[in-house]
């Protein structure tokens, strides 16, 4: 054993062996189990994504349309087109009034009718149906799979090597085989979906991983290499507010609250204040704790 590998702890490693995979090992054609319902519901969350929320439905369609019951794009606040543009590709469409990742995540769950739900972000680039099928693949086949992850070929962003993994491995230490934290890419059953608390914005891909660990068990997750991932690169300074939100969904998880909920940056030299203050959404049905419990190893 190689002195890297030394320091993955045995039950990271042998959960990664037995529950990742890539989307070439799922069929692109739905065969449900023989007891319980297999529909299906993708969920798109969209904010001025007009440039490519069409192509990313039409794809969809096209090549995991045998799949699925239901493409939903959530129209999050946006001033372009992009409701117009996703309905003409072949989505139901919804509006929310205000924005916020998370905030469209919840409502796409409350108006989608899958009892499998697939989440994708709208911006993506040279996506394929394996997308869909991949994420779908352990959900359909295993009945002990609750919540899928999305992982890919390219390295994890900024926000996931500064912030998020950092915290995951100190205090979720059981999650260290999760490639990608923060991937937007992700799927679950409604039945755990609906009782867990949406963060409201950029927090809300780490709030899920982390409660969802809680509710269902390390071994009811697992993740899937979509392969080549490509969509809109934001500054740092907006990367800034975002890793704001993601340290504040998981300080929660730890009851830590934050001491202040306003982050100075400095634009052109000068100081700037960003409200950056998030309170969870209530869950569909049920309710979910968030104190330190879900920080056991």
């Amino acid at each position: 054993m190689s002195a890297i590998l030394a320091y993955v702890r045995p039950d990271v490693r042998r959960w990664y062996e037995r529950r990742t995979s890539s989307a070439a090992d799922w069929p692109t054609t739905r065969s449900c189990p023989a007891s319980g319902s297999c529909s299906v519901s993708v969920v798109l969350p969209a904010h001025n994504e007009a440039a490519t929320v069409g192509a990313v439905v039409t794809t969809i369609l096209r090549e995991a349309g045998d799949l699925l019951d239901q493409v939903l794009v959530v129209d999050s606040a946006s001033t372009d087109d992009t409701a117009e543009v996703a309905a003409e590709a072949g989505a139901e469409v919804i509006g929310v009034e205000r924005p916020g990742k998370g905030r469209a995540l919840a409502a796409g769950l409350a108006a989608s009718s899958g009892e499998l739900v697939v989440f994708l972000d709208a911006d993506l680039r040279g996506m394929h149906g394996g997308f869909v099928s991949g994420l779908l693949g352990p959900l359909l086949t295993d009945p002990s799979v609750h919540f899928v992850k999305g992982t890919y070929a390219r390295t994890a962003g900024r926000v996931t090597e500064l912030v998020a993994r950092p915290l995951v491995n100190l205090h979720w230490p059981r999650l260290a085989g999760i490639a990608q934290p923060l991937a937007g890419e992700y799927a679950g059953r409604r039945a755990l979906l609906e009782t867990l608390a949406f963060e409201p914005g950029y927090g809300v891909d780490l709030g899920l991983l982390l409660d969802a660990v809680d509710a269902v068990g390390l071994d009811g997750l697992a993740q899937v290499d979509l392969g080549r991932r490509v969509h809109r690169h934001h500054s740092d300074a907006a990367l800034g507010r975002m890793a704001a939100e993601v340290l504040q969904a998981a300080l929660r998880r730890l009851d830590l609250p934050p001491a202040a909920t306003t982050l100075t940056q400095f634009p052109g030299g000068r100081p700037v204040g960003y409200d950056v203050s998030v309170e969870p959404l209530p869950p569909l049905r049920g309710a979910t704790a968030t104190g330190t419990d879900r920080a056991a190893s």
